[in-house]
């Protein structure tokens, strides 16, 4: 299995599916939002871009299943499965916020071994595939070189249903505010890893996580010399719901500090 040309392929069938998706943002009305649960929502244009992808995928890929986040197939394989979010940052689009993307990666067995992110709007392509560097646009790309908290940007998302946590979360954000260089929140998990990835941020963190929002992206933060685990310090990120990602020297910093927070 060419795994550079599967990913670089998954890069054009990202590509080509963003152009529907950015052509429906100034069409959506009100009528077109359904509610899949508490402050989370759903549009045609969802549920439109993973029918394209998985067309495509599916031709590059026969055997392979998926795991994906609009439920409109329950096809998974035992060795192959791609991991898709069709539209990572739906409530950024509904708003016409300018910061959404689609995130597809490709498991073998347990293990991430390709991944593709694709901001819309800036039409910048992360990609990475096992045994190869990590790129933005054909350029290798790598984390930051910053070496404490003090001086890094971190990222971070808020849950919009699953609050249980949320003492403690206001507390470990309030401790980033005072000892970091700032906390950002962009509305799309998989740009906020590629953003780590490149070295735009050195570390984010969130819980109340799927898999379609992370898998691709922490594996591109992984390839491009960062650093990935769960608030426990272990490897259940994936499908654990909750994650830390960081460039190499801050990780074991930010993994203690969330670790205090979330014992």
């Amino acid at each position: 299995m060419n795994l550079e040309k599967i990913t670089l392929k998954v890069c054009e069938i990202a590509k080509e599916t963003a152009v529907f998706i950015k052509n429906e943002v100034s069409k959506i009305k009100s009528e077109d939002i359904e509610v899949k649960g508490l402050h989370n929502f759903v549009t045609y244009v969802d549920y439109t871009s993973q029918e394209k992808l998985i067309a495509e995928l599916s031709k590059l890929l026969p055997e392979a299943g998926y795991i994906v986040e609009e439920e409109t197939t329950k096809l998974t394989s035992d060795n192959l499965n791609w991991i898709i979010d069709p539209l990572d940052g739906t409530t950024n689009f509904i708003h016409g916020v300018p910061c959404f993307s689609i995130s597809i990666a490709l498991m073998e067995k347990q293990k991430i071994i390709a991944g593709v992110v694709y901001e819309i709007n800036l039409d910048e392509c992360f990609y990475a595939w096992e045994g190869g560097k990590a790129f933005l646009n054909e350029k290798e790309i790598h984390v930051s070189s910053r070496k404490t908290l003090n001086e890094s940007l971190l990222a971070t998302g808020f849950p919009y249903y699953d609050y249980k946590y949320m003492r403690k979360y206001i507390d470990l954000f309030e401790y980033f505010m005072q000892y970091t260089s700032g906390v950002r929140r962009l509305g799309s998990a998989a740009v906020d890893l590629a953003y780590v990835a490149c070295g735009r941020f050195e570390g984010f963190y969130e819980y109340s996580l799927n898999a379609w929002d992370v898998a691709a992206g922490a594996f591109i933060v992984q390839q491009a010399g960062g650093k990935v685990c769960d608030f426990k310090g272990g490897d259940d990120y994936i499908f654990g719901k909750e994650m830390i990602a960081t460039n190499a020297f801050v990780f074991e910093e930010m993994k203690e500090v969330v670790g205090k927070f979330f014992k």
